[in-house]
């Protein structure tokens, strides 16, 4: 299948989970991908298993210097983008009144400051037509404890949807966001004891309308079709959660 034959991606946060689903839909349909992350190790992993369409960069979005660079070698590599996915993010959960300084600003460094930069950096290289894709969540439209801190970032990603819709829509680029319900991509057995990973999945689970987990793979599907096919939708939010936010 190449259906995105021809196409150029960046996605950042593509080493694992949600992003690496993407990449691989993407690159499987022909599309050569640059992905982004911190880890070395997990961008080598991903490359070798995505082959020959795929780039890894190992990238901070928190830092402007590795984003200044990122957008060098993206236009080296790929010369221009026609679909960008602001993946990258980490969820670090912790009760409101447990949540430290530093847990807060790691939060909105890489969240918030990190995308809204990720999106500045690589504008320029922007095809007409091309489609940016935010990564959200359903934390940022209802309350679940432990996550003031996350959700807040969330919803800052939501009204970046927006705004960056108005920005770039003269030079015909759209910006969606994706709102995945709970997925259990591995990345809340590295920031919580198991006893509470287990515990808030199966809160999440219990009180979801399909009574399961999203997988990376559909959240995929719906980031690519925000990408390239809704052609008339800017600055809107997919949910992608099971009903959760709906029903």
């Amino acid at each position: 299948m190449n259906e995105y034959n021809g196409k150029n991606a960046v996605i950042t946060g593509g080493g694992s989970g949600i992003g690496f689903a993407t990449a691989k839909l993407l690159a499987d349909g022909g599309a050569r991908v640059v992905i982004t992350g911190r880890s070395r190790a997990t961008l080598d992993a991903a490359r070798e298993r995505l082959g020959g369409n795929a780039v890894a960069v190992r990238s901070d979005v928190a830092s402007l210097t590795d984003l200044d660079a990122l957008a060098d070698r993206v236009k080296g590599e790929l010369g221009t983008v026609d679909a960008l996915f602001v993946n990258a993010g980490i969820a670090t959960l912790t009760p409101f009144g447990a949540t430290t300084e530093e847990a807060y600003d790691e939060l909105f460094a890489i969240n918030v400051k990190g995308a809204y930069f990720t999106v500045q950096k690589l504008a320029p290289l922007l095809n007409t037509g091309a489609g940016v894709v935010l990564t959200t969540s359903v934390a940022n439209v209802v309350g679940i404890s432990d996550t003031s801190g996350y959700a807040a970032g969330k919803a800052a990603l939501r009204s970046m949807a927006r705004s960056f819709s108005r920005e770039l829509l003269p030079r015909g680029i759209r910006v969606n966001a994706v709102s995945p319900g709970p997925v259990d991509t591995g990345a809340l057995d590295a920031t919580m004891t198991e006893e509470a990973a287990e515990r808030f999945k199966a809160e999440r689970v219990a009180d979801n309308p399909m009574r399961r987990f999203g997988t990376p793979d559909e959240i995929a599907r719906a980031a690519a079709f925000l990408a390239f096919d809704a052609t008339y939708t800017t600055g809107a939010e997919l949910a992608v959660d099971g009903g959760a936010t709906q029903l």
